[in-house]
């Protein structure tokens, strides 16, 4: 169960990231925290290495030297990345412009309204 929620959680980021065009880390890090119970250090520096490769690797290498990097979790989040990515980005291709500039605008309000109120 746990390797198919990390792959999932993966998958739902990758489709963010591929439709909205930003970083899945605004979901990969609050589900490690809430789901797996894993610390903010090291939700970002799992996160981090499973973005790896080019995005975050003299980053994630310090967070592992620290002790706060998930290797399991980093692969399992990957995979799902890799897929949802792909997926995400031809999801956007058919909307419209204004209309997805008004849905990365409410996702970005919902995110910031449970960072502030949570």
């Amino acid at each position: 169960m746990e390797i198919l929620g990390l792959v999932l959680i993966g998958l739902a980021s990758g489709i963010i990231s591929g439709f909205l065009g930003i970083g899945g880390a605004t979901i990969l890090i609050p589900a490690l925290i809430i789901l797996y119970k894993l610390t903010q250090h090291s939700a970002q520096g799992t996160s981090l290495a499973a973005m790896l490769l080019p995005v975050g690797i003299l980053a994630a290498m310090r967070y592992w030297q620290a002790g706060n990097v998930n290797v399991k979790f980093a692969a399992l989040l990957a995979v799902g990345f890799l897929i949802g990515g792909y997926f995400g980005a031809a999801f956007a291709q058919p909307v419209s412009e204004p209309l997805l500039r008004k849905i990365f605008g409410v996702y970005l309000l919902i995110i910031a309204m449970h960072m502030l109120f949570w």
